[in-house]
Formats: structure tokens, sequence, C-alpha cells
């Protein structure tokens, strides 16, 4: 699509825009001694650049940006391998080098090292998650409309709440609609069971009971996971106010707000893809970071993916030195797991 002096100067203006965050002119891609090329030469490639959607133009500036566009290109065509300090393998290492007796400590620490070694903000989802799957329902009619839903879990958990049972139901069709979920959901794991009870469940509910809605709600109540916060763990929450491109006061909040909360970000690491993936500004579905990129990273135990590492930055970020780090913890995580476990 692009030719190969496009994609040299390309890649050099998002090296340099991400290493100095200030438009980027064709006077100081000239005096790189990659490119070789004169000044007016790269003025018509970025004016050709631009005009393809991969670079844009600040109103204040006569220099370029990248667009989320050239990022894209850049991060799927020309990213080398980052290559990592002995300091950064040191620290990597270093916190998974002994064994500690809760995971959830491990975890922790691994999200503190990584938003210190990138300065931008690092998110581990815990292992639990995915691996803690339910195991039993029961729902204990207490009278006056309200019942005691019991959510047992394969580790021997059990969570209760005071529920309420919609008017005009039957003993049959409570019976019934309990038979149904635990035929259904169990061995699911929790993080799943509400996608599963709107998508798969709720409809085959609806044939047995009349008021099915209304005892789909209450059931979502019962099966939410209210303590899952407790194992999403967050390092470096305030990073973002270091960077150049949120001095805006309104954006940062936003992100701050949402740094805040549990559901989104579940719900982003749920569909995690196996691997190394880089979401960039408007491709990740929460509007509160469409001007940040999120790179994520799978750490697996017996060959099943238990958990998600991920750094959450600007659109101008290192992608290779986070990417390299990344992968690197991800593999040093597993590796570790499965000597523990093994």
């Amino acid at each position: 699509m692009l030719s190969e002096r496009q994609r040299m100067i390309l890649s050099a203006i998002v090296d340099d825009y991400i290493r100095s965050a200030e438009p980027v002119g064709s006077r100081s891609i000239s005096k790189r001694g990659d490119v070789g090329f004169s000044p007016a030469t790269i003025r018509n490639e970025m004016s050709d650049l631009e005009e393809l959607g991969f670079l844009e133009q600040p109103h204040t500036s006569a220099g370029r940006i990248p667009s989320h566009k050239g990022y894209r290109y850049y991060v799927d065509h020309l990213l080398g391998t980052g290559i990592l300090s002995n300091q950064e393998v040191h620290l990597l290492k270093g916190v998974l080098a002994d064994r500690i007796t809760e995971i959830e400590q491990m975890i922790q620490q691994v999200a503190i090292i990584l938003s210190n070694l990138t300065n931008y903000t690092s998110i581990v989802l815990g292992p639990e998650v995915f691996s803690t799957t339910l195991k039993q329902v029961q729902l204990v009619p207490l009278g006056d409309n309200r019942a005691v839903a019991l959510i047992i879990t394969n580790t021997g958990h059990v969570e209760n709440k005071i529920v309420t049972i919609p008017d005009g139901l039957s003993v049959s069709e409570i019976e019934r609609t309990v038979a149904i979920l635990n035929a259904r959901l169990t061995g699911v794991p929790l993080l799943q069971l509400k996608s599963k009870l709107y998508n798969e469940i709720a409809s085959e509910i609806g044939k047995h009971v009349s008021n099915y809605e209304e005892l789909v709600k209450t059931i979502d109540g019962a099966i939410s996971n209210d303590d899952s916060d407790q194992r999403l763990f967050f390092g470096g929450t305030t990073n973002m106010l270091n960077q150049p491109e949120f001095r805006d006061v309104e954006k940062v909040k936003m992100i701050l707000d949402l740094l805040d909360q549990t559901d989104p970000w579940m719900k982003l690491f749920a569909n995690a893809q196996d691997g190394i993936q880089v979401r960039i500004g408007t491709e990740n579905s929460v509007e509160a970071i469409n001007n940040c990129s999120l790179i994520t990273a799978t750490y697996s135990l017996q060959g099943k993916t238990i958990g998600t590492i991920g750094i959450l930055g600007p659109t101008r970020m290192e992608y290779g030195k986070v990417i390299g780090l990344l992968d690197h913890f991800s593999r040093d995580l597993t590796t570790i797991l499965n000597k523990w476990y093994k």
C-alpha cells in the first residue's frame, strides 16, 4: 500500500513524535541519518501520507503527527522487536524470583513494576476471575416474595444474597428455572455468567415462565460478582498526568474516573485475545480511552489462559518497549505458574 520511501518517512515521524511529543517537520526528518531524502521530497511524501490518512496536521503547527491509522500501520508493519535493558530484565525476574504465598500479592507487584518501567498505567487481571467457576445455584424462599440466592463456586466459596421474586411465579416455575441454571451454568467461569444468562439461557427460561424478563433481572443481580474488584490490580494510575497529551483536565478526569471503576476493565479484558493485542485510539470500545492505546498480554496455566496484563498509555506510546515488556513478563509468569502448580 505504501512505497518503501513512505514507509521509511512514516516510521521516522512516529519515532520522533513518540520521543518528543511535538509535531514533526520535514527538516528534522531530513537530518536523520537513516532517511537520506531532501526536505522537499519529504514534504511531498508527508502530504501524500496525510491524504491517505496516516498523518494529521495540527492547526497551530507546520509539522505532522501520526493518526490512529498511522499508528496502526506502524505497529503492524514497521515496528521492530523491543529490546529490554539488563536493568529491566533484572527487575522483571526479581518480582517472580521467590514464591509468594498469595498470588494476589504477586499480581500487585507485577502491576507496580510494569507501571514503574513504562511510566504508563498498568492493569492486571488476577487468575481467579477466569479460573473460578460456578458449581451450583440455589434459591431458598423466605416468604413475602423474597428468597436467598446461594451461589457456590468450585473453590467452595458461597455467596448469598437476598433477592426479590417477581409476583405471580409458582414454586414449580422457580424450581424449573433453578434446574435450567444449574444445567447450563455449572462449570462456567464467573466472568461469563452474565453474558450466558442473557444470550443463551433467558430464552430457554421464557419457554417455562410467563413473566420471565423480571426473573432474569433477579438472577442477574444474584450472580453478579461484587468482589471482583479485589482481583483487578492497577499500578501508576496517575501516570497519565505526566503525559503532555493530557494537559486537558477534562480528558484526564474521564480517564481517572474510569480507573476507579471495575466493570469496564473486566469487560475489556474478558475479550482479550491470547498473546499480545494492541488496541489504538478508537479501537478501544470505551469512549474515555479513545485517545489512548491499550496493549494486553495473556498468561496461562496448564495450557489455559487464566489472566491478562495490560498497559494503558497515550497513543504516542513506546510500542516496541511496552510490547517487549509484556511479552517477556507474560512468558515468564506463565513459566513460573506452571512450575508452582504442576
